[in-house]
């Protein structure tokens, strides 16, 4: 499979196939466009190296061991990376960096997968792993008997058992919810999940620094979804007691919280209630919605770039105890958060 080709099935140029595929920034001017480019590489299996083609193919013989590698990926926290469009930028950004670097995504697998592969007591036949989000430990333990090398990437650390690209979900929080503080509010909501989930413990440690009570009735607990954030956010605007500002816990709950926002005060000819609204990730979506949407910046390019280089390492017994490579995150300052006024 060769760029002609997919620019052929996709009715475009080699060289706009090129750049999606070897830019995880790059979007065509029309969005569809890009994403069916990179849903046509998957499917046709396209890989830019020879040698890596062979591996993909199982040829072992034609391929260069040395300089291709075949790693597996595992999506923890949801089986479609339509989910969750963080991770969904993260795979592209990890499929750039397997282009460049001579890797194979031999296949992507979800729990289900996993679980029913222990049970037959399946052998991979690929020797990396990669993990995107939080994985249960009893899967985990299994995984690291089943792989030469084991790397997960995600906003929160777990404990040393395998090597890890993070970048503190807990830290970003802080941030987020004191850059809500410095704009004066002070009844902040949570929308996110809440089992222990770092970014709610960095919201609660923010308010209790700042010897800001905790209102239980601010904290609403979701699963972290566009729907969900909708959800939340006609709660709170049901309430007599409305907080001034909202911490979502990833942007794409902030995104429905928005849109809720809008349809709630549409409604309404006076007394519009529109809370300031913060969020973790910084997805392209952030950028583009109206109002443009305050958020902490996690460096996804950065995180697959390293993680990338760190599981080759390990395969390559370049290391051997476990590595955690903390990444910092940034406060990215949009229209979505205002100063408070009473």
């Amino acid at each position: 499979m060769s760029l002609k080709k997919i620019a052929e099935l996709t009715n475009t140029s080699p060289a706009t196939v090129s750049r999606v595929l070897n830019h995880p920034d790059y979007r065509c001017q029309n969005p569809d466009l890009t994403e069916q480019i990179r849903k046509t590489a998957r499917e046709m299996n396209y890989i830019p190296n020879q040698n890596a083609r062979n591996l993909k193919l199982g040829d072992i013989s034609h391929a260069d061991k040395v300089k291709c590698t075949a790693i597996d990926l595992l999506m923890a926290r949801f089986d479609s990376l339509d989910k969750d469009p963080f991770f969904a930028e993260l795979f592209r950004c990890l499929e750039t960096e397997f282009h460049h670097m001579n890797c194979v995504i031999r296949q992507t697998l979800n729990i289900p997968d996993i679980t029913l592969a222990n049970a037959q007591k399946k052998r991979p036949k690929s020797r990396g792993l990669m993990i995107l989000g939080k994985c249960p430990p009893e899967i985990l333990d299994r995984l690291t008997q089943r792989y030469t090398g084991v790397i997960a990437i995600d906003r929160n650390p777990m404990d040393y058992k395998i090597d890890e690209v993070i970048c503190d979900g807990s830290r970003a929080a802080f941030m987020a919810v004191e850059h809500l503080l410095e704009l004066g509010h002070t009844k902040i909501a949570y929308i996110g999940d809440c089992n222990m989930e770092a970014r709610y413990m960095g919201y609660y440690e923010c308010l209790l620094a700042h010897k800001i009570p905790l209102t239980y009735d601010f904290i609403i607990p979701t699963n972290q979804t566009r729907e969900d954030g909708y959800r939340a956010f006609c709660e709170i605007f049901s309430r007599a007691n409305r907080p001034s500002a909202v911490f979502c816990a990833n942007d794409i709950t902030a995104l429905g919280c928005i849109a809720a926002m809008k349809e709630c005060n549409g409604r309404k000819k006076q007394q519009v209630y529109k809370p300031a609204v913060i969020s973790i990730d910084d997805i392209k979506e952030a950028s583009e919605m109206s109002p443009l949407l305050t958020t902490v910046r996690i460096p996804k390019e950065d995180m697959a770039h390293l993680a990338t280089l760190t599981l080759l390492d390990r395969l390559q017994k370049g290391h051997r105890e476990p590595v955690r490579l903390e990444l910092p995150c940034r406060l990215i300052i949009r229209e979505s958060c205002s100063m408070y006024i009473p």
